[in-house]
């Protein structure tokens, strides 16, 4: 199973990006092989749309399950749509490396 993660940067040691649709990086985490990729998020300073284009983005790439700290309205009903789970973490301090080993539990 593939799972995004916001991120403030693009390494393990990076900490949960609190906003969804304006984070810096998303994680591609894959459950089944361990792989982890880093993707620029290219809508963290639009003006507007940053929720939907960024769901787009994570949709494209499979994810069943999406980890932030926070979910716009808008955001929620695209993901139900999607069948994509969110799963809002309120763990700002909390490091990509770490999420990922809870997920390994």
């Amino acid at each position: 199973m593939k799972i995004a993660i916001t991120s403030t940067g693009n390494s393990p040691d990076s900490k949960l990006d609190q906003r969804f649709g304006r984070c810096a990086f998303f994680v591609i985490y894959d459950t089944e092989t361990g792989a982890t990729e880093f993707i620029p998020n290219p809508n963290k300073d639009s003006p507007e749309g940053a929720g939907p284009a960024s769901v787009q983005l994570v949709a494209s790439r499979n994810v069943q399950k999406i980890i932030s700290g926070e979910f716009g309205v808008k955001i929620k009903s695209l993901l139900d749509t999607l069948k994509i789970q969110m799963i809002a973490l309120k763990e700002p301090e909390k490091k990509i490396e770490e999420i990922i080993k809870m997920l390994n539990h």
